[in-house]
């Protein structure tokens, strides 16, 4: 029985695809029949018992795609665990995948972004809220769980910084800007007439019932507004973390500056962003220069 929350995690904080979920538990099952014939628990395996999984699974004549889909399942199961304190190392940090072409996360454009947040309706009770909740993600590159978890003592107003938890409960300073705080603010006003539920009065974000925000929540604002904007990519509030972070990086940021500002604990994560800024690159040079131009028209 794969574990509800690992569903969860895959939905809200990874923003997988219902088949892909289905893809990954299932290979889990079967990983977890094999260590079962072996006397072993999944929180228990090493990395000798995973290497012999796949090996045995490469022999069923599956494509290397397959093999990498059910590999990232893996991988991202342990890493799952690790963030939740189930384990305390990855046995799956050796498994190497099959050699495939780069997949690259969605990203938006600054014109797309601009119209999600034309598209919030800021004369209802949550549209102020929402617009707060997008200029944070957008502007800071937060994580859907930092968000719903970030509090009011931790925003350093005079300083412009917010002290956030991240994964591991690692904790770090983010820039808080000037448009994010002026929104934040005028949600503070809105923030203030709730009436808010116990133990709730320190979170930013909290629903129209003065709860705390959900991570389920934040996805389905981000996704109503990616439709409202007639968006046709997939969206989540992880694609708003991928456009801050690649933003930067086309307009010069240095790449170890992104990697402090999104929490990533190795500058090799951080990285796809440079392959994703190289395509953008490609994409200008093809729209752009005079030679490509001319046999476009």
């Amino acid at each position: 029985m794969i574990d509800k929350r690992y569903h969860n995690y895959l939905l809200l904080e990874r923003s997988l695809s219902k088949k892909t979920i289905e893809a990954y538990e299932s290979d889990l099952e079967q990983l977890q029949l094999f260590l079962q014939e072996r006397g072993v628990a999944l929180e228990k395996a090493t990395f000798d018992d995973l290497q012999e999984f796949v090996y045995q699974q490469s022999k069923l004549n599956k494509t290397p795609r397959t093999q990498a889909r059910m590999i990232s399942g893996i991988k991202s199961y342990y890493k799952y665990l690790l963030f939740s304190d189930d384990i305390q190392t990855d046995p799956t940090e050796l498994l190497e995948m099959p050699k495939l072409g780069e997949h690259l996360p969605e990203v938006l454009t600054l014109e797309e972004i601009d119209r999600m947040i034309a598209a919030i309706d800021l004369s209802k009770a949550e549209g102020q809220r929402n617009r707060a909740i997008m200029e944070v993600l957008y502007g800071s590159g937060l994580r859907v769980s930092e968000l719903v978890n970030l509090k009011l003592s931790n925003i350093y107003w005079q300083e412009g910084y917010m002290l956030v938890e991240g994964k591991g409960s690692k904790q770090r300073l983010v820039p808080l800007s000037d448009v994010a705080q002026q929104q934040l603010n005028y949600w503070k006003i809105d923030r203030n007439a709730l009436k808010i539920k116990p133990g709730n009065e320190d979170y930013v974000f909290l629903n129209r019932r003065g709860g705390q925000l959900t991570r389920a929540m934040i996805f389905k604002i981000v996704q109503d507004l990616a439709t409202a904007a007639d968006i046709k990519k997939t969206v989540s509030p992880h694609t708003l973390r991928h456009s801050f972070a690649t933003h930067l990086l086309q307009n010069g940021a240095n790449l170890l500056v992104i990697q402090k500002l999104l929490g990533h604990e190795s500058i090799t994560t951080t990285e796809i962003y440079t392959h994703m800024d190289m395509r953008y690159l490609r994409e200008e040079i093809l729209k752009y220069h005079p030679h490509n131009r001319q046999k476009n028209e």
